[in-house]
């Protein structure tokens, strides 16, 4: 009998640690995506390459807690909502660690930009609402994460439309240059690929959010509108 807090705290002293190297994760993941934005703006080479060096630090961060996962997992067989949260933490690690390659990639095109001196002076600041969103909403989810607040992540979910609204409205804006300079689809088409890995940071924050809700409730809103929708409405929020 006295085993048992002695082993309750490790466990939980075990979960505390991996929950605080996922924060770590997300700050790193936040800051490529800060990064990756800057350079592609200012088309500044020094900070597409500081995001590249970060990519690889954040892929290592998924491989290293992953196993720490798999170790505890296999050493003190969790069950309910603390298998949840481990599970859940998986979940998150492998999204964070995909926004952080969406990054990379907005990285890389802005360091081949420059290498390249192909002109780019239409549409990056059109993208800069839309990337300042995606960015909110990632500090955002990983604050719900943090907390585990349920109605936080409900909000999150709600308001991820708004991302995608900002990518309609900057395709159509694609569309309009390509018919006035034909010579701007080149640069267009590289434009609409930052766009949409906009989209998919945000997409990758939302789905961080919905996890809160699996650890919490045990829920999975995933593709499930009517699900999120019985949780949003327990939680008051307006549909």
């Amino acid at each position: 009998m006295d085993d048992k807090p002695h082993l309750s705290t490790q466990f939980d002293a075990e979960i505390n640690a991996v929950s605080t190297r996922v924060l770590e994760m997300g700050g790193q993941v936040e800051s490529q995506l800060a990064q990756a934005i800057y350079s592609l703006r200012h088309l500044d080479v020094e900070a597409a390459r500081t995001v590249l060096q970060v990519e690889k630090r954040v892929n290592q961060m998924e491989v290293d807690i992953d196993a720490d996962i798999t170790q505890i997992i296999a050493k003190r067989q969790p069950t309910a909502r603390d298998l949840r949260l481990l599970v859940a933490i998986s979940k998150a690690i492998a999204n964070l660690e995909r926004a952080g390659d969406e990054a990379a990639r907005i990285a890389r095109m802005a360091r081949d930009i420059v290498e390249s001196g192909t002109p780019m002076t239409i549409g990056i600041s059109d993208l800069q609402h839309a990337s300042d969103l995606a960015i909110e909403q990632m500090r955002k989810s990983l604050d719900a994460f943090a907390r585990l607040d349920e109605k936080a992540a409900v909000d999150i979910v709600e308001s991820d439309f708004r991302i995608d609204e900002e990518f309609d409205g900057f395709t159509r804006k694609v569309i309009t240059y390509v018919m006035e300079d034909p010579r701007a689809i080149s640069t267009m088409l590289d434009l609409m690929f930052v766009a949409k890995a906009i989209e998919r940071i945000g997409d990758h924050a939302k789905n961080i959010a919905e996890l809160v809700i699996y650890i919490v409730r045990g829920t999975d809103v995933r593709h499930n509108k009517e699900a999120f929708r019985e949780v949003a409405g327990s939680l008051g929020s307006a549909l």
